[in-house]
């Protein structure tokens, strides 16, 4: 018999470096999370400057309406098949709602930040989303339901 082949394909310091390299990513991965955490995270706390609830409700058509919860003023319909970062983020709220077992009955509150910024937050599951994330034109499509809502002061 033969005996074994002495040749590796890497040799033994190269190993020890990609180790050392793994390592060293792990440490700084981990020590950047701890210490700065994530960005996305943070809230926008700029005041608020302009604010509405709002109530959305589906149709049997597929159309969904959208209502000012204050005062019951149906702010916009949303014919079906369109609108699909709307939606996608309301099946997305909806969904979390549900697992936590909370009902319809509380409203979204959409607000303009005096950065420019516009959030959207679940009053129901406290979750709060910084709609810029997804784009100028995908923050636009939950700006354009803030036409003709006044201003408020912050608070």
């Amino acid at each position: 018999m033969s005996d074994p082949p002495r040749d590796r394909l890497l040799p033994p310091k190269a190993l020890y470096a990609v180790a050392a390299l793994i390592g060293f990513s792990l440490l700084a991965v981990t020590t950047v999370r701890l210490t700065v955490g994530l960005p996305a995270r943070q809230a926008d706390t700029s005041p608020t400057i302009q604010e509405a609830h709002l109530r959305f409700e589906d149709r049997r058509d597929g159309a969904v309406l959208v209502y000012d919860a204050r005062d019951g003023v149906l702010l916009a319909e949303l014919p079906p098949a369109t609108n699909g970062f709307i939606r996608g983020v309301l099946r997305s709220l909806v969904r979390e709602r549900r697992s936590q077992d909370q009902g319809d009955d509380t409203p979204f509150r959409l607000a303009r930040h005096q950065s420019g910024r516009l959030t959207l937050e679940d009053l129901a599951t406290g979750r709060l989303i910084d709609l810029r994330a997804f784009g100028v034109t995908n923050e636009g499509a939950f700006g354009a339901l803030l036409q003709g809502h006044p201003k408020i002061a912050s608070q």
